[in-house]
């Protein structure tokens, strides 16, 4: 408890133990008021002062205005007690309001732990402490076991075990040895390091997500947005009907001022709008809290809205339900060697830092002679044309082949084939093959038991590789040998399937997916882990990697939005029959306080199940 809530609790058992006094000291006239003003004045003078200040700003209507407005007017009319107990009851409220709100943000903060404090580097033979914002790109950092990672970069000595659970909320450490990238957050858990750091501190992968969760709270849901307007029109509204109910009918009834002024203060007390105003803010930052220690990061409270409502799912296939981890399982050419044949294709991809690239060159294993390769052009969801040696070659799909006028034939085994041509004429091919995800399965069976309606696969891919993944996945439909152009066309069409209420949801690695991650209602970057793209594009980002964890995030939105209903429904169904029952005479300043403070409270405490993981 921070030292404000201590402060305010102490004032809350001071107030109400001179009200208990109060209560039973046998006084009449002022010296009765004195007594009861005294509890008063301790509990209260901070809700009338900051009442004061914001009139003094044209800030009116308020809830301190009508706490004010409330319990002065009960010193009026004589009814002491209830005026000191209300204002105590509404401090009691902002009490557990104050900590909902830290509990909120202890979440959060369990999350900016990752933040790291300083970087070790060597100078003269000792290691000394600077901050990581002071670390150059290409400097090389110490970091000892214990340590937090403080910049991202790549391992050149050492090996050790990684935790990564603040990013992923994953515990499961991941090793780490020479050549591997590291990044800033995770914490060393065994071995000593050392690391090249390969970004500059703003850029690091623990900057952009601090930012992102620091930010998130300023993107509003629909609901959100609704209650400010709502409290901004309701407030003026209810003081004015207060007005009326309290002059109005001594002049035409032959209800006494008393009562009615009295009636109308009842009314004031129930009005204030607090449990709508605290509560629906408080719901999505749990919601957003509660998902950030699971690795997920939602953007906004709007974005936890449009994820409650996926009811299509649509996934990109290599580095989202596939590990993206190519390897070279066939090679078949047509008249030369298999290696003359391999080494062709990595010479030709050697300048691309794709998957499939990527998988070449590690199966050619050989140094390559960049001087050998020239005129390099990449063909995007085609392949790559590049002269070797002084002879064109090419090395892409069977669309690539078609542009070229090339006669090529397909291959038997299922899998991503390059085919290569060299001279114009058809050399061959290699067959390149990916890993589905241990957990892609599933993923796609929990999205289904959550009642979204469609899950369709996008990858330019040829269509057997395509389809016996999406077989393999229980996907119910699969689009194959897509452009990146071709993957926005699709998405529009899906999205012409959405129903008024639901939404497309876009899963993709966040590297060559921007597009449709746009496109997309909502767009879920995979990948996180290390991924600038991932960051920056998508709306979502599930930090770990695991396409199982997208029905977690629809989970979690789906009873944030849920407790955020509950809320709404509660606190304006409680009001509204209070207010009816204060304007006809039926209901006490008791009743007022518990339609108040009490509904405030319970949805508050409603609202922290929001941080809470199941």
């Amino acid at each position: 408890m921070s030292k404000k809530q201590k402060r305010t609790l102490s004032r809350i058992l001071l107030s109400a133990a001179l009200l208990a006094v109060a209560a039973l000291l046998p006084l009449n006239g002022w010296a009765r008021l004195a007594v009861f003003l005294l509890p008063y004045a301790v509990i209260g003078w901070d809700v009338l002062w900051r009442a004061v200040r914001n009139i003094a700003r044209g800030q009116v209507f308020d809830e301190n205005f009508l706490m004010a407005l409330a319990t002065v007017g009960a010193f009026c009319v004589g009814e002491y007690p209830e005026a000191v107990f209300v204002m105590l009851f509404y401090q009691v409220g902002e009490l557990f309001q104050s900590y909902a709100v830290a509990q909120s943000r202890k979440s959060i903060a369990s999350l900016m732990d990752i933040r790291p404090d300083y970087a070790n580097i060597e100078q003269d033979g000792a290691l000394i402490q600077v901050a990581p914002e002071e670390v150059a790109v290409g400097s090389a950092i110490v970091i000892k076991a214990g340590e937090r990672i403080p910049l991202d970069g790549v391992v050149l000595e050492g090996s050790s075990t990684v935790d990564t659970a603040a990013l992923t909320g994953e515990s499961l450490p991941r090793e780490v040895q020479s050549g591997d990238d590291v990044i800033s957050g995770c914490v060393n858990l065994s071995g000593v390091l050392t690391v090249q750091v390969t970004r500059p501190f703003a850029e690091s992968t623990v900057s952009k997500i601090l930012d992102l969760v620091e930010n998130s709270s300023s993107k509003k849901a629909k609901a959100e947005h609704f209650i400010t307007k709502f409290a901004r029109y309701y407030t003026p509204a209810v003081v004015l009907a207060a007005v009326a109910l309290a002059f109005l009918p001594p002049l035409f009834t032959a209800i006494s001022w008393t009562d009615s002024i009295t009636r109308a203060l009842n009314f004031l007390v129930v009005s204030c709008p607090c449990a709508l105003v605290i509560s629906v803010p408080l719901s999505f930052f749990g919601g957003i809290g509660g998902a950030s220690r699971d690795g997920i990061l939602v953007k906004g409270g709007n974005y936890l809205e449009v994820l409650a409502r996926a009811e299509i799912v649509v996934f990109d296939k290599t580095g989202t339900l596939t590990k993206g981890v190519f390897n070279v399982t066939a090679i078949h050419p047509d008249d030369i060697p298999e290696a003359r044949l391999l080494e062709l294709a990595a010479l030709a991809e050697c300048y691309s830092d794709h998957p499939i690239s990527r998988s070449l060159k590690e199966a050619y294993g050989k140094d390559i002679d960049a001087s050998r390769v020239s005129g390099v052009e990449e063909l995007s969801g085609r392949g790559v044309k590049a002269v070797v040696d002084g002879r064109p070659v090419c090395a892409g799909n069977d669309k690539l082949m078609e542009e070229l006028g090339v006669k090529w034939h397909p291959c038997h085994r299922v899998g991503t084939t390059v085919h290569v041509a060299v001279d114009g004429i058809y050399a061959g091919h290699i067959v390149i093959s990916d890993e589905v995800k241990e957990d892609a399965k599933a993923a796609v069976a929990a999205l289904k038991a959550l009642g979204v309606r469609k899950t369709v696969m996008l990858t330019g891919d040829a269509k057997a590789v395509g389809e016996a993944v999406a077989a393999d996945l229980g996907l119910d439909e699969v689009h194959t040998q897509l452009l990146p152009a071709d993957k926005v066309d699709r998405v529009e069409s899906l999205l012409k399937q959405v129903s008024s209420k639901g939404a497309l949801a876009f899963v993709g690695d966040g590297i060559n997916d921007a597009p449709v991650l746009s496109r997309a209602d909502i767009g879920i970057a995979m990948g996180g882990l290390g991924s600038d793209a991932a960051i920056e594009a998508a709306d979502v980002v599930l930090m770990d990697d695991k396409p199982s964890k997208l029905s977690d995030a629809i989970s979690i939105a789906r009873r944030t939005l849920s407790i955020v209903r509950q809320n709404i429904f509660f606190a304006l169904a409680v009001k509204a029959l209070v207010l009816v029952l204060s304007a006809v005479g039926l209901a006490t300043m008791w009743e007022a306080v518990f339609a108040d403070v009490g509904v405030s409270v319970i949805a508050i405490l409603n609202a922290m199940r929001a941080l809470k993981r199941k």
